[in-house]
């Protein structure tokens, strides 16, 4: 098992807050990590093993339904019987591995008529998947922004102790926050998706676009992190307890390049796997601007809304490939 990668106890976090003084260990362990990894594991994170249980066994049965079952929830690439474009189910096609998208439940069709933007698609309606379905993803999704908005509130108390600006950037449901599952179909012989280094890789070198990915994984799955100063690649350690956190580069451009998004990729496994990342992304009008955390130096990038910044991003992920 590799060290490389920090492991963090949010029990204080968690109880106590940002601002309170038991949390300042924590919060001096998210720092470090964020400065000089960009990834780290978390326990006692408030989110219940019956909800990760729940949530893995939605996915996988979810994954074991018929294509054209699945089908009827994906957007206009793969359905020609839908309006949606942004979100919803892509096929093994795209990567080598099938994904559901899954936007915020708080969404209405009112909101999302309104604000008339490609990326604020109200959810295909899952009941004709299963009808239990809206009410754990919607548990999971509350359980896990709320971790999202504890450790961001670490985050920001690096800088500047005003923790509101959490509500601020991060306001239900303007926010673009994403719930993944990706499934990995057991293969004897896997399409490569791409090597480096002389090894075969199921998910490309990237780096995230939000601010951070929370992620869970049901096994071991290959998941590499890239030392940015020798460059050599650490296995994350698979703990079915933990959450994995990762820095995105929206991080990166909110604190001025002091917490960096790190290079990681997928490593070719031929077993069956599940993993269900959680892009937490801001309100889409947030500026993506260091003076929200006091930072004065000279701005290392372009100051954009999230929306603007997304919408660049995106264009490396093929699974956002549309026509």
């Amino acid at each position: 098992m590799s060290d490389y990668i920090p492991k963090i106890d949010l029990s204080n976090l968690i109880q106590h807050g940002a601002q309170s003084e038991q949390s300042k260990n924590t919060i001096l362990q998210i720092k470090n990590a964020s400065e000089e990894v960009g990834f780290f594991t978390v326990t006692n994170h408030g989110i219940s093993k019956n909800s990760i249980a729940t949530i893995l066994n939605t996915a996988r049965n979810f994954f074991h339904l018929p294509l054209e079952k699945k089908i009827t929830i994906a957007p206009k690439k793969w359905n020609k019987n839908t309006d949606t474009v942004y979100r919803g189910y892509f096929p093994s096609e795209v990567n080598g591995k099938e994904g559901l998208d899954i936007g915020d439940p708080q969404l209405t069709t009112e909101m999302s008529d309104l604000l008339k933007k490609e990326k604020f698609e109200v959810n295909h309606d899952f009941s004709s998947i299963d009808k239990k379905w809206s009410n754990t993803i919607n548990n999971y999704y509350d359980q896990v922004f709320e971790l999202g908005i504890n450790i961001f509130k670490a985050l920001i108390f690096c800088f500047t102790p005003n923790i509101d600006l959490a509500e601020l950037a991060f306001q239900r449901p303007k926010t673009l926050s994403t719930l993944r599952f990706n499934y990995y179909p057991e293969q004897d012989n896997p399409v490569e998706i791409s090597s480096q280094d002389g090894v075969a890789l199921g998910c490309e070198t990237h780096v995230d676009s939000g601010i951070m990915t929370i992620l869970y994984q049901d096994k071991k799955g290959g998941l590499q992190v890239q030392n940015r100063h020798t460059l050599d690649w650490h296995d994350v350690p698979h703990d079915p307890d933990s959450f994995v956190i990762n820095s995105g580069l929206a991080l990166q451009y909110l604190t001025n390049g002091h917490f960096k998004a790190t290079n990681h990729r997928v490593l070719f496994n031929k077993e069956e796997r599940i993993s269900i990342p959680f892009f937490f992304e801001p309100s889409y009008d947030f500026n993506i601007d260091p003076k929200h955390l006091e930072i004065i130096d000279r701005p290392l990038y372009e100051i954009d809304t999230y929306e603007e910044f997304l919408t660049n991003s995106l264009k490396k992920f093929v699974e956002y490939d549309r026509p």
